[in-house]
């Protein structure tokens, strides 16, 4: 490794020299299917660059030859590395059967123990890619590997039953939507034309809008094996030793987790932002690593644009103009240093670096693209919380303020929640709320990955509009506001949020959902003002004292809920106002509670309850806010 010592990163000299189909046995006989990527020689593309060359490894349910991971394997073979991607088990060109997660530890770990032991490689395997790719990651370093030498890890998982799959209790809807797509591009689907076109008219929308889905009775029927591990997604709602798998809850599994260098990337607006910064902190106090931290203000997959839904954050906001290089660039410089021992500085960073939302101007203005300016700027940190954090308590009071002095007297307010109309998903850290449309395979069930994504509802931030009548979600009556006046001077929050609600309900179960909002004043260009949605979280009663044993309510009883939710870094800027909206669904983002207290996803019927938030001086519900001077 000498010769690399003192280089500033690996330089673009080889050819490309691909082996495809690898089929790599794994430890109970099943092959994955694999493509290979060889550094070439330059003066000879046909044969392969002398010597050994550490391992990048891409473990993925979507597709081995899609466009955008055979660019990503070029680039870093011209660059020296050896790139191996695979599709897991039972996807594509891979024997055997898939199963959400849980067949991901020991097929990754049995993968990059092969490609660490061959005699092209240095025997380092290095791990990268996004959402599901990132979950293989992690799945597999819970084995811990011998020859698994660093990840970098974006916007994945940690624990699949708090924060991701199901989230406090609640169902997150996208994964039957997920479920949909995955059945339409299973390998036994893509080659019978009746099941392939069934299943490419569907519209997971409409089947989420008629739940529960009943065994054998919705398209997923088609493929069995899909259908069997959406259903238990769905009917596990108590947490079980299902949940304790090592592939669905890394969270449980950290301190066996391998300790290497790891990059973990996520975004306020992501799906897995609650993830990602329990993975940091978790990860961090346990393991020498280092464990670094890159925040982002995007949405899933979308670190390279300046906007997260209709919000423009600023020429900063990509990874390019964080840090002057393209996202693929930000993973060569990690590998150079960890797997190359290349001197580039990647050692000596922050341990975090995160981008704080809003520029504190308290403009409310249209870009020309037609969205809301918001910009933003990036901080270094050595920890979380921040230095300087004041865990603040903002209080729901009696006349509907919001305020950091507790109200006094009593005070209570009341609405109805009716299952079968739900408020709208309007915005927020979603992905795969989606339908599989247009997809074409061919003999080899290959598919074009951009064609399968169709999103059914809006992403990131958004003005908190119903987008079927324009009206404010907040004018509904079963939506409840709190607010503070608007702010004399900026207030910035950085970290994770944390709800406390007491509260009483007619039903023997029911959900309560929060939403932190940034409420713009109005002007030119928004005559109405902008509510801006900042974080949200849902919380399933019957899951308040334990989620192993639910227990059900009494009527007119008060509790107190702790809601734990999704962090995000922003400045409330002079003259808005912060805003928290309470209410008890949010669809098609979470399945909606019926109310009955029948296990959910085996239930027969629906009820209307009468749901009563307590906020007085015997009961402060509040929310609390990570305030960064």
């Amino acid at each position: 490794m000498a010769e690399w010592r003192g280089a500033e990163e690996s330089a673009d000299e080889y050819g490309v020299l691909a082996a495809l189909e690898v089929m790599m046995p794994m430890r109970d006989g099943v092959r994955l299917a694999t493509d290979l990527y060889f550094p070439a020689k330059p003066d000879d593309p046909g044969a392969r660059a002398e010597g050994c060359h550490p391992v990048l490894l891409v473990r993925t349910p979507y597709n081995k030859r899609d466009d955008g991971a055979r660019v990503g394997a070029e680039y870093f073979t011209r660059r020296g590395y050896i790139v191996a991607i695979q599709d897991c088990r039972g996807r594509y060109r891979s024997e055997g059967t898939f199963y959400f997660l849980t067949q991901e530890p020991e097929d990754g770990y049995d993968t990059i123990e092969w490609l660490g032991a061959q005699p092209w490689s240095t025997g380092k395997v290095g791990m990268f890619g996004t959402s599901y790719l990132g979950w293989t990651q992690t799945a597999a370093a819970v084995l811990n590997p011998p020859s698994l030498a660093t990840m970098v890890v974006n916007q994945a998982g940690a624990n699949a039953y708090t924060s991701s799959v199901r989230q406090n209790g609640a169902m997150e809807l996208r994964f039957l939507a997920w479920a949909f797509m995955e059945a339409a591009t299973h390998p036994e689907v893509v080659n019978d034309p009746v099941r392939k076109a069934a299943l490419q008219s569907v519209s997971s929308l409409e089947w989420l809008q008629h739940l529960p889905l009943r065994p054998g009775l919705s398209p997923l029927a088609l493929v069995p094996s899909v259908e069997r591990w959406a259903l238990d997604l769905y009917t596990n709602g108590d947490y079980t030793e299902y949940w304790d798998h090592p592939g669905l809850n890394f969270a449980k599994y950290w301190d066996e987790h391998a300790d290497v260098p790891m990059l973990l990337c996520g975004a306020w607006y992501d799906s897995y932002t609650r993830a990602t910064l329990e993975n940091f902190a978790g990860l961090g106090e346990r393991k020498r690593g280092p464990v670094r931290l890159l925040m982002g203000p995007w949405t899933h997959g979308m670190v390279d644009v300046s906007y997260a839904g209709d919000v423009e954050l600023g020429p900063t906001a990509p990874v390019a103009g964080n840090l002057g290089e393209e996202f693929l660039h930000l993973h060569l410089r990690w590998f150079d240093h960890w797997l190359k021992g290349i001197a580039n500085g990647v050692g000596e960073e922050p341990a975090a670096r995160l981008f704080v939302m809003g520029d504190g101007d308290g403009a409310t203005s249209r870009t020309h693209d037609g969205r809301l300016w918001r910009g933003g700027h990036w901080i270094d940190a050595d920890a979380l919380p921040l230095p300087g954090t004041t865990q603040t308590d903002y209080y729901l009071l009696p006349d509907g303020g919001l305020g950091t002095i507790a109200g006094t007297g009593t005070a209570s307010t009341t609405f109805r929640y009716d299952p079968t109309n739900p408020v709208p998903t309007v915005g927020g850290n979603l992905s795969s709320l989606s339908d599989a449309i247009a997809v074409d395979g061919d003999e080899r069930g290959r598919i074009s990955y951009e064609q399968r994504w169709n999103s059914v509802v809006s992403i990131g931030g958004q003005d908190q509009r119903d987008p079927e009548t324009g009206m404010p979600l907040a004018a509904r009556d079963d939506v409840v506001v709190f607010q503070t006046e608007p702010l004399a001077e900026p207030v910035q929050v950085i970290g994770a949020l944390e709800a406390t609600l007491y509260i009483s309900s007619s039903a023997p179960d029911t959900d309560f959902t929060v939403k932190l909002v940034d409420v713009f004043p109005p002007s030119e260009d928004y005559p109405h003002g902008y509510a801006l949605n900042l974080s949200d979280t849902i919380f399933r009663c019957r899951y308040r004292d334990d989620p192993a044993n639910p227990t059900l309510m009494e009527p007119g009883q008060v509790y107190e809920l702790t809601i734990p939710m999704y962090g995000t870094g922003a400045v409330f800027a002079r003259g808005h106002r912060i805003r928290v909206d309470i209410s008890s669904s949010n669809f098609p983002r979470f399945d909606p509670n019926p109310n009955t207290g029948e296990p959910i996803g085996r239930h027969r019927r629906t009820q209307i309850a009468e749901n009563t938030i307590h906020h007085d001086a015997a009961h402060p519900s509040r929310i609390t806010l990570p305030v960064v001077e």
